[in-house]
């Protein structure tokens, strides 16, 4: 008697088994498309964030070269720090650091003077999943760049001479320039920051 209870015990306990390992598969497979998808959207991520950064970068090595050309005429610093004097156009290299990423520009541009803002869309498709309809999906991303000066001036009073350049303060460094040697000019990294806007 006991024996056939024992039986008939293991034989009611392997459907139950069978619909556990099933529903574990399940599972398991869920956690994969949702692993793809996240993946997927992680790459997006990235692209837009090089994307926007490569585009702000350009910019700033732009602005610094327009600052080194008018060294000598501390008037146009101001505007120089502030972003204007050079035209916007670091799109072009948001483009090929989005594709060095698997990825295309869906769009990009500068809101305002000192950031731009790029769109991205990734290449690869999320994939094959249990999730129906997931399989031909693209992610895409957007991100923002700022270029933030880091240097302030103030401009010699009336009667310093017209060969007298302000002292440059930076955030690292203090910069005493001579017109008569400008041999030693801080490099774009020490007029501009850049960074991801928070």
């Amino acid at each position: 008697m006991t024996r056939r209870r024992r039986y008939s015990d293991a034989g009611q306990a392997f459907p139950i088994y069978i619909v556990v390992v099933a529903g574990l598969l399940f599972l398991a497979f869920a956690y994969l498309a949702v692993g793809q998808a996240a993946a997927n959207r992680n790459g997006a991520q990235t692209a837009a964030d090089a994307a926007a950064l490569a585009a702000a970068l350009d910019t700033r090595d732009q602005l610094a070269g327009k600052w080194v050309e008018d060294v000598l005429d501390p008037t146009k610093w101001q505007a120089i720090f502030d972003g204007n004097g050079v035209p916007y156009d670091g799109c072009g290299r948001a483009v090929q650091l989005a594709a060095q990423n698997d990825a295309g520009v869906n769009d990009c541009w500068s809101p305002k003077l000192l950031e731009y803002t790029v769109e991205v869309q990734t290449n690869k498709t999320v994939g094959d999943s249990i999730v129906p309809g997931t399989e031909g999906k693209k992610s895409t991303a957007s991100s923002t760049a700022v270029i933030e000066p880091l240097c302030t001036f103030k401009l010699p009073g009336e009667g310093a001479g017209g060969d007298v350049l302000p002292e440059l303060t930076c955030k690292d460094a203090d910069w005493e320039l001579d017109p008569d040697d400008l041999a030693d000019l801080p490099d774009p990294e020490d007029l501009f920051d850049v960074h991801l806007a928070d």
